[in-house]
């Protein structure tokens, strides 16, 4: 840490140094107020206006972080949420749908978070071109579900996608494949905001562009800018002049996050008569979720709580699945007339997440950013609705890509479920190794897909292939040692099997 930085902590530790705190605090904003305007300057006319949107954001963010210190909560206001502030979905459920569900789907908006590159799969582009199940993208999927929808109800819902300036190019070409679909598909950008020198606190960025020496200079600042991005794109006014009141908003790679009806019709046609403004799906933790934020009551309304803003004394208790059994699954429904409001009035409120990087040449740097569900306590009358795991199936690695690539699911309009013939609630637990990391490896070593309907849990590690036609039942644990390879014939069975040491089936 640099001295300066070092000062300024131990001045803001110091209750009596609270001026010469304040005065060291104004330089530095001064410094990278100065610093932005000398970026601002190289912007092109067409760039000026959007990139001068981004950079008063940015520093938006950057006076707040000054200005806080430590965890944002304060672990003994913390409560559990009230019964009636999370509604299990069987009762959401039970209420049925009105016979005019076709006007209440008329008045909601899909929006996908597409922000996410598939570097951590070894893919180049945006993740939502990664080709899921039968060669779909996790976008021909959405796609698929929503045209689905409009046509079994003969609506009009449309299909907006948060962009990054990581995936904005590569998606709006493919976007032309869907011209025939009936579906209306649009797109906004979200924010780019410099990286910040951890030392200095000064934005690394020299200028506007992002080639070059500037590559690594900038970064899409989270899910949470969607708020004031959503705004700025103009799609927020055209969304309400077309009489629309809901967005449903949810990542991109989570395959369970389709619209729910039932949902929808609790939204509308609350059953006290007051709408909400804000609904955050919910799921049971397992052992694999202990990290998810969880919905907490806090200073008597509903707070998003995530373990970065925990005190280090207390993040076992935060993972504890006993004292807190719901995680958040990021699929929300938010009123887009209270998002207009509070945006106007700029009273939507996200804590600040500190996330720290090593660029590729050494230099340190921290990015700021937001998440989408911590503005649930800027709203009025939120509620969690506790959802089914059905509703959470995120593809994070190659071993949920296994998962949703199997006999598990089937497919149907876009839509995955369970297959019925899979006895068990809950999917298997799968990990592969490193040698099945990137997704073309990964397909390397699977001739087919084996069948897991019978599986509970499976364990691959070092240099394994799959001939086709295997199928893998109960636990199963498959290591080939440093040098070893192991092949795993054709047809074979595996059920409750350490599969170790060195096997190769070789043709003769």
């Amino acid at each position: 840490m640099s001295r300066f930085v070092q000062d300024l902590s131990k001045a803001m530790s110091q209750d009596g140094a609270s001026q010469f705190q304040e005065v060291i605090r104004q330089e530095l904003e001064l410094s990278v107020k100065k610093e932005l305007e000398k970026i601002l300057t190289t912007a092109s006319s067409h760039e000026f206006e959007h990139t001068k949107k981004d950079l008063d954001g940015f520093r938006k963010l950057f006076h707040r972080f000054l200005q806080e210190k430590g965890p944002s909560v304060d672990w003994g206001k913390i409560q559990r949420p009230p019964e009636d502030s999370i509604q299990p979905y069987e009762k959401i459920k039970a209420r049925g749908l009105p016979d005019n569900i076709s006007s209440v789907l008329n008045k909601l908006v899909v929006v996908k978070l597409n922000g996410g590159l598939g570097t951590s799969m070894g893919c180049k582009g945006p993740k939502s071109l990664i080709g899921v199940r039968n060669e779909n993208t996790f976008l021909d999927l959405t796609v698929q579900q929503i045209e689905h929808l409009n046509k079994t109800y003969n609506t009009d819902v449309p299909l907006v996608l948060m962009n990054s300036f990581n995936t904005d190019e590569d998606t709006k070409k493919i976007l032309q494949k869907y011209n025939h679909c009936r579906v209306k598909i649009y797109t906004f950008n979200q924010s780019r905001y410099p990286r910040i020198n951890k030392e200095s606190l000064l934005p690394v960025a020299k200028d506007v562009s992002y080639s070059g020496e500037n590559t690594e200079a900038w970064y899409p600042p989270g899910h949470g800018d969607i708020y004031a991005s959503f705004y700025n794109s103009g799609l927020l006014d055209t969304f309400i002049g077309e009489g629309k009141e809901y967005i449903f908003v949810s990542n991109i790679d989570n395959l369970g996050a389709t619209v729910d009806l039932y949902i929808l019709n609790h939204l509308m046609n609350p059953p006290n008569g007051k709408r909400c403004e804000f609904v955050m799906e919910v799921t049971n933790k397992t052992r694999a979720d202990v990290k998810g934020g969880t919905l907490t009551q806090y200073e008597g309304k509903l707070r998003l709580v995530e373990i970065a803003q925990v005190p280090k004394a207390h993040v076992d208790e935060f993972k504890s699945v006993s004292k807190f059994k719901i995680f958040n699954t990021n699929n929300l429904w938010i009123s887009l007339a209270a998002v207009k409001r509070l945006q106007e009035q700029n009273a939507i409120d996200m804590e600040i997440i500190v996330n720290a990087k090593t660029l590729d040449g050494g230099l340190n740097v921290i990015q700021l950013e937001t998440a989408v569900g911590a503005a649930i306590k800027s709203f009025e009358n939120s509620l969690g609705i506790n959802v089914p795991r059905s509703r959470f199936l995120p593809v994070k690695t190659t071993s949920d890509l296994l998962l949703v690539m199997s006999n598990l699911y089937s497919l149907n309009a876009g839509s995955l479920t369970m297959s019925e013939k899979r006895e068990f609630p809950t999917v298997p637990l799968v990990k592969l190794g490193s040698s099945f990391t990137k997704v073309q490896d990964y397909l390397r070593r699977f001739e087919s897909i084996p069948d897991m309907l019978e599986l509970d849990h499976l364990t691959v590690s070092g240099d394994v292939t799959f001939g086709k036609n295997v199928s893998l039942k109960g636990t199963v644990i498959i290591i080939a040692n440093h040098g070893d390879r192991i092949d795993i014939p054709p047809g074979a069975v595996l059920e409750n099997k350490i599969v170790s040491g060195n096997l190769r089936i070789l043709d003769h």
